[in-house]
C-alpha cells in the first residue's frame, strides 16, 4: 500500500521548494528588458501575479507538511486533496497545451526541465487524486 503519510510530506516540500524558485524568476527571464514594453499595469500584473502564485504554493507546501494527518483522514482534508488534484492535474494540461512546444522541443536543457516538470506534475496530481478518493 502507498504511504499517502509521506508522499504528502514529500510533495509539502516540493511545493516550499518550487514556491521558492518564483523568485529567480525576474532575473532569469529578464523581466527587466522582456517586460520593459509592457505597459505598467501589465508589468506589475506579471510581477504580482508571480508572487501570489509562489505564495499560494508555500502555502499549499506548508498544509501538506504541517496538516498531513488532516489531509489524509478527514473528510474536509479529502476534498482539498480533490481539489488540489484538480489544480495540479489541470497545471499538467497546460504543460503541454498551454505552452508552444517549440520552447523545448530540440532544446537539451528545456526539454530536461520540460519532462521533469511534467513528472512532477503527474506525481502532485496522482498522489492528491489517491488521497482524495481512496
Amino acid at each position: 500500500m502507498i504511504d499517502l503519510y509521506l508522499h504528502i510530506r514529500i510533495i509539502g516540500v516540493l511545493l516550499i521548494v518550487l514556491a521558492s524558485i518564483h523568485g529567480i524568476f525576474p532575473k532569469y527571464f529578464n523581466w527587466k528588458a522582456e517586460l520593459r514594453s509592457l505597459s505598467l499595469i501589465n508589468r506589475q500584473m506579471m510581477t504580482i501575479h508571480t508572487f501570489f502564485i509562489a505564495l499560494s504554493v508555500f502555502l499549499m507546501g506548508l498544509l501538506c507538511l504541517y496538516t498531513t494527518e488532516d489531509l489524509i483522514d478527514t473528510d474536509l482534508g479529502k476534498v482539498i486533496s480533490i481539489g488540489f488534484g484538480i489544480f495540479w492535474t489541470v497545471r499538467l494540461l497546460i504543460q503541454f497545451f498551454g505552452y508552444s512546444s517549440k520552447l523545448w522541443k530540440g532544446k537539451l536543457f528545456e526539454s530536461v526541465i520540460h519532462i521533469h516538470f511534467s513528472a512532477l506534475w503527474i506525481y502532485f496530481s496522482v498522489i492528491f487524486w489517491l488521497n482524495g478518493l481512496i
